[in-house]
C-alpha cells in the first residue's frame, strides 16, 4: 500500500464554476484518488476555496457584504455543488482559515531568515478617484503582448503571459474604471525568484521527466525567459496580513501577501484544517503528509493556466524556506474545454455552470461525458450535440440497456435469483480472458493519468457484455437450451457486477445502484483482480438481486432543443 496526497487547483471563492473548471482540476482528482482507494492504497485529497485577492473584494462590494461574509456563503454554495458532483475531498479546506495563515506567515518568516524577502520601494498605480493604491487585479487594460482589452494587471488570462499593472495599455481602475491613474511610490516584500532559479532547474530536471509534455513544457519556458523577482505584497484590506513581528512597518500599513504566494501553501493549511477537524479520539498526523514525507507521492491536478504558479513559483518558495516541505512529484496539467469553440461566459449567459448542470441531469451523466472527452492533448470543445450522442450511446445503450434487459429477461425467465446452469464453457472462458485483457489497458492508463483513454478502456469492457450477449443470445437459446441461457445470464450478471467495480470511479452513484442490485452478504468496490475478471463468478447462483430503475435515460431532440435554447447554441445558431 502506496500514501498518495493528490491537490486539485483551489477554485477560486468568485461565483459558481463552469464545467471547464470542473474538468481541468477537481474532476479528474476525484476520479484517480477513488481508482487508487480501490487499489488499497492510503489516499489523502484535498481541496479548498481559495478566498484572497481583489475579486472576492469587488464580489462582496457588488454583494453589499463584508468579504468575510460573502467568502462564507460562497464556500457553502461551492461545496454544495461539488458535493452534487461526489467529489469526495477527504477535505474541503478554505485559504482563509487561521492554519493557513499561520503556516503562510511562517513560510515567509523563513525566506526572509533565508535571504530570499526582501523589502524594495516600488512605484505603484495610485487612484486618486478610489483614493488608494491599487493591487495588480485592480487595474485592467488591454494586453502588450496579445491585445486582449480586459487584461488584469497580473496575468492575461488570454495569452497566459504574467503582467505587472504598468505593463498594460490604456489602463483603468477595476473599482470605479477612471483613467486617472497615477504612479506613486511605495514600500513591498518581494520573493527573490532569480537566486532560486537554479535550484528550481535541477529540481525540475529531477521529476519532470514523466509530466504531461503541456505540464514540462510551461515550465521550462517559465525558466528559460528566466525567474523574476516577485512582489508578494498587496494593498488589500482581505488577505493573510504580514506578521507585525518581522516587518512592523508593513504589518502597520495594512499590507497583506499576494493570493499567489498563499494559495498554494493553502493545501497545505487545508491538510492541518483537515487534522483539526478530527472527531473525538481519531488522531490525524497532517505533517506526515507534508513535511519530510519521503514516503509519499504527491499528485498535482490543474488547467494549464494554473501551471507555471505551481511548477516554480511555489516550488521556489519550498526550497527557499528551507525546510523538507513535500514537493509535487506529478503535475497533471490540461488544457481547456470551451462551449461551442467559445469561452464560457456568465454575463453572456453562453455555456453550462456545474450548478445549473446538476439542475437537468444527474452528476454521473456529467462526470463520464467530461472524463471521456478531457482536454488533454489540447483544447476540446463542448456541443450539446456530442453530450447527447455520447450519453445516448455509451451511457445509456451500452451501459444501461445491457444492465437492464439481463435482469429484467433473467427474472422474467427464471426469478428473482441468479440462475445457475451449466458450467462456464468455451465462450465464457474466451469472455474471461477478453475482460482480463481489457482490465489491464483500464488500469494502465488509470495509473498513467491518461483519462480519455482510460474512458475508452472502459468503455470497450462494456461493449464486451454487449458483444458476449449478442453472440449467445439468451432470448433464443433459452427455446432449445435453458441451461445455458441460464448460464449465459449468470455471466452477464457478473459482468454487471464487475462493471460496478471498475466504473465506481467514474460514474460512482450508477456503480453503487448496479452492485446494490445482487443482495451479496459481504460486497464491497475493492478493485478487480485478473483471476476474478478471468472467472467471472463474484456472484454465485441462487444470489437474490433485483431489477434497478433505468441508470441512464436517453436524452431526446426535444430535451436537446431546450438545453441550447436555456444555455446558448453554437455561436452562429
Amino acid at each position: 500500500m502506496a500514501r498518495h496526497l493528490i491537490t486539485s487547483a483551489l477554485p477560486y471563492i468568485n461565483g459558481i464554476k463552469h464545467l471547464g473548471n470542473m474538468v481541468g482540476s477537481m474532476l479528474p482528482a476525484d476520479v484517480y484518488s477513488r481508482y487508487l482507494r480501490q487499489r488499497g492504497h492510503d489516499v489523502l485529497y484535498i481541496c479548498a476555496t481559495d478566498e484572497h485577492g481583489t475579486p472576492a473584494e469587488l464580489a462582496a462590494k457588488e454583494a453589499g457584504l463584508s468579504v468575510a461574509e460573502f467568502c462564507a456563503q460562497a464556500h457553502d454554495a461551492q461545496k454544495a455543488v461539488y458535493d452534487g458532483f461526489e467529489l469526495a475531498f477527504d477535505y474541503f479546506g478554505r485559504s482563509s482559515s487561521q492554519q493557513n495563515v499561520e503556516i503562510t506567515q511562517h513560510f515567509a518568516r523563513k525566506l526572509k531568515e533565508n535571504g530570499f524577502i526582501e523589502e524594495r520601494a516600488i512605484r505603484q498605480v495610485y487612484s486618486p478617484v478610489d483614493g488608494r493604491f491599487l493591487p495588480d487585479r485592480y487595474v485592467e487594460g488591454t494586453c502588450p503582448h496579445c491585445g486582449y482589452d480586459k487584461a488584469r494587471g497580473d496575468q492575461c488570462e488570454n495569452c497566459t503571459r504574467v503582467l505587472d499593472p504598468t505593463d498594460l495599455i490604456e489602463p483603468r481602475s477595476a473599482i470605479s474604471g477612471s483613467t486617472e491613474l497615477e504612479v506613486r511610490e511605495t514600500k513591498h516584500l518581494f520573493l527573490l525568484q532569480s537566486k532560486l532559479q537554479h535550484e528550481v532547474e535541477a529540481w525540475i530536471d529531477a521529476v519532470s521527466e514523466k509530466w504531461p509534455h503541456l505540464s514540462s513544457s510551461i515550465a521550462r519556458k517559465w525558466l528559460t525567459e528566466g525567474l523574476h523577482d516577485r512582489a508578494i505584497t498587496r494593498d488589500l484590506d482581505w488577505g493573510v496580513p504580514v506578521p507585525a513581528d518581522t516587518w512592523p512597518e508593513l504589518a502597520a500599513e495594512g499590507k497583506v501577501f499576494y493570493v499567489w504566494f498563499d494559495a498554494p501553501i493553502a493545501y497545505i493549511g487545508a491538510t492541518k484544517e483537515w487534522a483539526d477537524a478530527a472527531p473525538d479520539g481519531e488522531r490525524r498526523d497532517w505533517k506526515s503528509w507534508w513535511y519530510g514525507a519521503d514516503d509519499v507521492t504527491y499528485t498535482e491536478f490543474m488547467a494549464k493556466d494554473n501551471v507555471p504558479f505551481h511548477t516554480v513559483m511555489f516550488p521556489a518558495t519550498e526550497l527557499g524556506v528551507r525546510e523538507p516541505w513535500k514537493k509535487v512529484d506529478f503535475v497533471k496539467g490540461f488544457n481547456w474545454l470551451t462551449y461551442y469553440g467559445g469561452k464560457f461566459s456568465t454575463s453572456q449567459k453562453r455555456g453550462v455552470f456545474t450548478d445549473a448542470a446538476l439542475e437537468i441531469l444527474p452528476a454521473d451523466y456529467w462526470r463520464y461525458f467530461l472524463i471521456a472527452n478531457a482536454p488533454e492533448s489540447d483544447d476540446s470543445s463542448f456541443t450539446w450535440e456530442h453530450f447527447t450522442a455520447t450519453v445516448n450511446k455509451d451511457l445509456a445503450d451500452t451501459l444501461g440497456n445491457f444492465v437492464n434487459r439481463v435482469l429484467s429477461f433473467s427474472r422474467k425467465r427464471f426469478g428473482d435469483d441468479v440462475p445457475a446452469g451449466r458450467a462456464a464453457g468455451e465462450v465464457e472462458a474466451k469472455l474471461g480472458e477478453e475482460i482480463a485483457r481489457l482490465l489491464a489497458e483500464y488500469e494502465e492508463h488509470m495509473e498513467a493519468l491518461q483519462f480519455r483513454k482510460a474512458a475508452a478502456a472502459l468503455r470497450a469492457l462494456w461493449s464486451a457484455g454487449n458483444s458476449y450477449l449478442e453472440e449467445k443470445a439468451p432470448w433464443l437459446e433459452i427455446k432449445t437450451d435453458p441451461d445455458g441461457a441460464a448460464l449465459t445470464l449468470r455471466t452477464a450478471m457478473n459482468l454487471i457486477h464487475l462493471y460496478a467495480v471498475i466504473s465506481e470511479p467514474f460514474i460512482p452513484a450508477t456503480a453503487a445502484a448496479m452492485r446494490g442490485a445482487f443482495a451479496l452478504e459481504s460486497d464491497t468496490a475493492t478493485w478487480v483482480t485478473a483471476e476474478q475478471a478471468k472467472a467471472l463468478d463474484a456472484v454465485p447462483a441462487g444470489t437474490a438481486f433485483t431489477v434497478p430503475p433505468v441508470l441512464f435515460a436517453k436524452i431526446t431532440e426535444e430535451d436537446l432543443e431546450s438545453y441550447r435554447e436555456r444555455f446558448g447554441g453554437a455561436p452562429d445558431a
